[in-house]
């Protein structure tokens, strides 16, 4: 608005982010008493380096050694490992690996071969093909605004004058009130000291069928007064107005601890005809401003903005608003102060209006524009809740200042406010709304980023938004409970990769429903090396995969063959090492032939680990049957094979480094 003073204040953040480790102090125990602790440091790529060298495949060793190189832009190597993942022809090869093995195949300009892949990548994800397509990048914030241009038919209104019209409001169907600084020719007409332009002053205009308006004069000089008046909302039966005043009541010009003079709602209600004195609304104070009101069609909530204690942005200097609520009793008192934080910034939130269908609309700079003040649209949910708002596009959001919008819904007609070249102050513009709004679906992804082994949150994790044609779309990072937001589009296919110094990337494949809502996708990260020392289980440590034993079997099988590499790898690069092999059984057959089935378990784990070259003073093993089940599944309870299958496991203990 050109005569409302505007500031941008650009505030630069430094991000530090340090990472320490706190150290005590602690007496060196006596030699007798304690030896030096030896710890191994345990190498995940190492490992699987040393068992594919050695001839092992499998879908996890292929697959984890092509995203180490994937992952850090080295797609030739990547593209060695994930060829190798692709000739074993396993259906278990996660989907996402197609678009992996597709984007390492474009580094190499193989790009017949990369097209085969990703249609055979959309054939194996069935019916969501249609989200692979070679879609454009998820659109900006200019894309978004751009989608709904061209939904009004615009033009000025001939009661403007070459001063301030603005903040229109309907006076039942045939009228309109509006704020104009015009100079009626009223004697006592004051000029503001700053700008020598008369007090704002509430008029009425004629409203015709087709939006004009016409034969504008003062609304009524019980609620106009010696200073400006403004934005004005009536109740359905028109007998209560509410509006924008200077702090000023009872003769008494009222100012905050400044000395500044804030604005406040008024209210009037009608009786015999006449406005009764406009009081100060109750939730209104001397130290700050509140402006702007609009009622619900109903006449339960008054929406308006201020800049009251627990406003995003306080700083008065920069006229920071946010949009407010309160209820509206039938006593015509009013319930608490809410801040409608969803649709609110640190910016400028003002102008509310709620249509007959429950949209709210307002005007912020503080969301992304066009320039200076656009004009939102946020959906009023049956609980009271506000949907996220969307910017309502062009023609009626400019570069310029764009705000106070009213619409008919019965009729698609309506005002707005604007500041825009071709008029002479900000003005009062008609419009006819061609097209209703065209809705952005969106969806919001969420959720906790931990240490797989540890199950530790991970503070400042990279997390970084990809797209199906592998363009980078946001980047941010988990905060201090290791949480991460981001927004995504609806019915679209997303890839979102969590990295930390000292741990493994992982990559997750979305894809978003076509209907708005939340999803959560929580993220382990696998450390690269882990420290372990004596008394610490290496299945643990390295996250093995169970070694089962089939029912009533002590021979090794192949699935645990591949699990013992990584037990062997570790004993070969510490030889100091010494381990504890133990076996478990399930609880069926008795204790006794339990016990004696799982120390040749156990033999046979240890005979396999001498029989690759550890030495067998390095290794002891033990049976342990029944006695340390993992869950219920005892003597006479009722248990699934898979249930019982659990308690068929190995431990691999640290007793000596």
């Amino acid at each position: 608005m050109k005569n409302y003073t505007k500031n941008i204040l650009l505030v630069g953040m430094l991000m530090v982010l340090a990472f320490a480790k706190a150290q005590t102090t602690k007496p060196i125990p006596n030699r007798a008493e304690k030896t030096y602790e030896k710890f191994a440091f345990i190498d995940s790529r190492q490992i699987l380096e040393r068992m594919a060298d050695r001839g092992y495949k499998s879908v996890e060793i292929f697959s984890k050694l092509g995203d180490t190189y994937y992952f850090n832009n080295d797609y030739k190597n990547a593209l060695k490992w994930y060829e190798e993942l692709f000739k074993l022809e396993n259906e278990s090869i996660p989907t996402e690996y197609y678009f992996r093995y597709a984007q390492a195949l474009k580094s190499d300009r193989q790009y017949a071969k990369a097209d085969l892949l990703l249609k055979n990548f959309k054939m194996k994800r069935g019916s969501l093909d249609s989200r692979l397509k070679n879609l454009v990048n998820n659109p900006d914030y200019l894309d978004k605004i751009d989608y709904q241009k061209g939904r009004f038919d615009i033009e000025s209104v001939s009661i403007n004058t070459s001063y301030q019209e603005f903040g229109s409001a309907f006076y039942g169907p045939k009228q309109v009130v509006f704020a104009s600084a015009r100079d009626s020719g009223v004697f006592r007409k004051r000029r503001h000291s700053w700008n020598n332009m008369p007090f704002l002053d509430l008029y009425v205009a004629d409203r015709a069928e087709d939006g004009s308006l016409t034969n504008a004069r003062t609304f009524d000089d019980r609620i106009n007064s010696i200073f400006h008046e403004s934005t004005p909302t009536f109740s359905a039966d028109l007998n209560t107005v509410y509006f924008t005043r200077n702090n000023y009541e009872n003769k008494d010009l009222r100012r905050d601890k400044n000395r500044i003079n804030n604005l406040q709602i008024f209210k009037s209600v009608k009786v015999e005809g006449e406005w009764s004195e406009p009081q100060i609304v109750s939730f209104s104070e001397d130290s700050y401003s509140t402006t702007h009101p609009a009622l619900t069609p109903d006449g339960k909530y008054l929406y308006f903005a201020s800049n009251m204690p627990g406003t995003m942005g306080d700083d008065k200097r920069f006229q920071q608003t946010d949009i407010w609520r309160v209820a509206v009793f039938e006593n015509g008192e009013f319930g608490e102060a809410e801040n409608m934080s969803v649709i609110n910034t640190e910016g400028r939130e003002s102008y509310p209006f709620v249509s007959e269908s429950g949209n709210l609309y307002f005007a912020s700079n503080g969301l992304q524009s066009l320039g200076g003040l656009d004009i939102y649209v946020s959906k009023i949910n049956k609980n009271g809740s506000l949907d996220r708002p969307v910017n309502i596009g062009e023609s009626i959001n400019s570069v310029d200042d764009d705000f106070a919008f009213i619409i008919d819904e019965s009729l698609k007609q309506g005002y707005f406010s604007s500041n825009r070249n071709g008029g002479t102050d900000d003005n009062i513009y008609k419009f006819d709304q061609i097209e209703d709004l065209k809705e952005i679906c969106e969806q919001v992804v969420s959720g906790v980023i931990t240490d797989q082994i540890t199950n530790q949150i991970l503070e400042s994790a990279r997390i970084t938004l990809i797209d199906d044609s592998n363009n980078i779309l946001v980047v941010t990072n988990s905060n201090a409970k290791g949480r991460y937001a981001i927004e995504l589009e609806c019915d679209k296919t997303y890839f979102i990769r969590a990295e930390k110094m000292g741990y493994n990337t992982a990559e997750e494949i979305i894809n978003t429903p076509s209907v708005k809502g939340e999803l959560v996708l929580d993220i382990e990260l696998e450390p690269q090396s882990v420290k372990g020392g004596v008394g610490d289980d290496l299945a643990i440590l390295l996250n093995l995969n169970p070694i089962y034993f089939d029912f009533d079997r002590s021979f090794i099988r192949e699935d645990a063959e591949l699990e013992l590499q990584k037990v062997l790898a570790v004993l070969e690069d510490n030889p100091t090492m010494i381990i504890d092999i133990r076996s478990h059984t399930d609880s069926r057959g008795t204790e006794e032939y339990n016990e004696r089935l799982s120390s040749r378990r156990a033999a046979s784990t240890r005979n396999y680990l001498i029989n690759k070259g550890i030495d067998p003073s390095r290794l002891t093993s033990k049976g342990y049957g029944e006695s340390e089940l993992v869950n219920e599944c005892s003597d006479g309870v009722s248990c699934s094979e898979e249930q019982h299958q659990l308690n068929r496991r190995s431990e691999f203990i640290i007793t000596s480094m």
